[in-house]
């Protein structure tokens, strides 16, 4: 018997192979989201209260967060199945992770991780680690001209000498992460919570960025 290598079922893919395709691309569920409009709108509501609470108060509530980031993790689900919540919860740890180390090692703040973690629940792991990327490249921007203004540049210096050091002792120094936190403590100078820079602006400015980026993109691959 000749097999035709055109007809239907030489070319259908092996149900091995789909689901093998499923398991690799359920962290672009929420990019492909069927009202894209939404987790963006609520994202950069979300970190523009952020940023003026955190500006007049030098906090983010738990008021904000915690129940941006539940309601995040509900509408992935109703919106997208649950590939749409297991891209939502991933995308929460990873967009939180840098801050938790942040906060444990460096003296950043706890409710920077939660807003970043509930702007994951929404817009997914792709979405997410953009706006992530965003984030940082506004914190750099805003920081130096926070601390020009402030004329605190050398102390930019030194903030990012003792926590390269702290936590790169555990990986090459054999030491604890205790000693490892202990160390950037010393290492980085004494700062009133005045004159940090609230990064709550960041987030708020790398969301509005990563938004547009998304736009951009989505208009002109339509």
């Amino acid at each position: 018997m000749i097999v035709n290598p055109l007809s239907p079922r030489s070319i259908a893919p092996s149900p091995r192979s789909s689901t093998a395709r499923s398991a690799t691309m359920w962290f672009t569920t929420l990019h492909a989201h069927p009202a894209p409009l939404l987790p963006w709108s609520v994202a950069i509501g979300a970190s523009l209260v952020a940023a003026v609470t955190d500006v007049r108060a030098r906090r983010i509530p738990n008021l904000l967060t915690l129940p941006l980031a539940l309601s995040g993790w509900i509408a992935s689900t109703i919106a997208c199945g649950g590939a749409g919540l297991a891209d939502s919860i991933a995308a929460t740890f990873v967009l939180a992770a840098p801050f938790v180390l942040l906060f444990a090692f460096a003296g950043g703040g706890a409710g920077d991780a939660k807003l970043m973690g509930g702007i994951g629940a929404w817009l997914g792991v792709l979405d997410g680690f953009m706006t992530l990327l965003a984030v940082c490249l506004a914190g750099m921007v805003l920081g130096i001209a926070f601390a020009a203004v402030r004329r605190r540049l050398g102390s930019v210096r030194s903030n990012l000498k003792g926590a390269v050091l702290g936590l790169l002792q555990p990986v090459v120094g054999g030491g604890s992460l205790a000693n490892a936190r202990r160390d950037v403590a010393r290492a980085l100078p004494a700062v009133d919570d005045g004159e940090k820079m609230p990064y709550g602006l960041a987030i708020s400015a790398g969301t509005v960025l990563a938004a547009g980026a998304s736009w951009i993109w989505r208009t002109r691959n339509a």
